[in-house]
């Protein structure tokens, strides 16, 4: 299945998460198609993509059509806006594999699980599409700060999904960014990383001295204090940032 993956769609690759992914899988020669709720977003996002690097192939354009265009689809937008990002690409999914990062973060308490009803993120993800698309959830626990800068990542990824061929397709992507992925199970194990995820930030935090305590006493938790400082955009509400924080990845 790898082997027939040329083009890859991030929706949401407007924002820090999805913004890395892209520039660091297009420098590794995948062809890359930057989604946004808007074709506007989603072409300013390529444009600055390119004039860093004016060799890369790269364009931007509405979810629905990035979607439609690749062989892949990575989805990389709030939690709040996972099931409606969904929606809008639903059929231009439909026999592929869907790499999902969320991670079940509500607001302001982001530094608390709260896993979903149907028990994480990446199973609500495949629960809502239906066995026709290949869900696959990953990336957790990479900070979106590493996949911007030009130095190697130490980092281990959880890859989970309910069809191995497609667990197999996500990994080789993963290495092909220096990373290292394993086999974690099916998709209802999604919920470990998921949930890992809010309990690392504020361990790191902690372990950092970033003003924990006074983050806990009025309601918001150790990453959210750091998210605002970063200007990570968690309740951005276009939908185009993902919420995972720069301090996912492994010293």
């Amino acid at each position: 299945m790898s082997d027939s993956i040329k083009t890859i769609a991030i929706l949401g690759g407007t924002g820090d998460l999805g913004g890395g992914l892209a520039r660091q899988w297009s420098r590794a020669g995948y062809t890359i198609v930057i989604g946004s709720r808007t074709l506007e977003k989603g072409q300013e996002a390529a444009a600055a993509l390119l004039t860093e690097f004016p060799d890369l192939n790269v364009t931007g354009l509405d979810n629905p059509a990035a979607a439609e265009q690749a062989d892949l689809v990575v989805l990389t937008v709030p939690f709040a806006h996972q099931l409606s990002t969904l929606d809008s690409v639903k059929h231009a999914l439909i026999g592929k594999v869907l790499i999902d990062v969320t991670v079940p973060l509500v607001p302001p308490k982001v530094g608390t699980v709260q896993m979903p009803a149907s028990g994480s993120a990446g199973q609500q993800a495949q629960d809502h599409l239906g066995e026709d698309v290949f869900v696959v959830s990953a990336f957790q626990n990479v900070g979106a700060m590493h996949l911007q800068e030009d130095h190697s990542i130490a980092c281990d990824v959880l890859v989970t999904g309910n069809k191995r061929a497609a667990r197999d397709t996500v990994i080789t992507l993963i290495e092909a960014l220096g990373l290292k992925g394993w086999h974690a199970g099916p998709i209802q194990n999604a919920a470990a990383a998921e949930a890992l995820n809010p309990a690392v930030e504020v361990a790191v935090e902690e372990s950092l001295g970033h003003t924990a305590d006074l983050a806990e006493e009025s309601g918001y938790s150790a990453a959210a204090t750091m998210d605002a400082a970063d200007t990570n955009n968690d309740t951005d509400t276009t939908g185009d940032n993902n919420s995972n924080s720069p301090s996912h990845t492994q010293p």
